[in-house]
């Protein structure tokens, strides 16, 4: 495989890049709709609501907290996960950002 080469390009771009591979599994998707909407929850949770096995599942978590979008602390024997407020926004205001300033109205293609 060839290397990549991330120094091409600006910092803004290789964050947003990092944040869109984060996101770039349905199962991650459906991970963070599960914890916005329950607002906190245990792993155990999550493979009955997904279906998945539980490495699976595990797998998925760890990408989502390696990215700093969910945090997790220990509750006995299990790991209760929620969303990081701090980086949500900051993916929140990042994409939003991208996408307003595109205006494709006037675009012939």
């Amino acid at each position: 495989m060839g290397a990549t080469k991330t120094d091409l390009f600006t910092q803004q771009q290789n964050e947003m890049a990092a944040m869109a591979k984060a996101l770039a599994h349905p199962a991650r998707i459906a991970i963070l709709q599960y914890l916005v909407k329950k607002n906190a929850c245990v792993c155990g949770d999550l493979v009955e609501e997904l279906g998945l096995a539980q490495a699976t599942t595990s797998q998925h978590l760890k990408e989502l907290k390696t990215a700093g979008i969910i945090q997790g602390s220990i509750e006995g024997a299990s790991v209760c996960y929620c969303i990081n407020p701090k980086i949500w926004k900051q993916y929140k205001e990042l994409f939003n950002a991208f996408f307003k300033d595109v205006d494709l109205q006037n675009t012939c293609c």
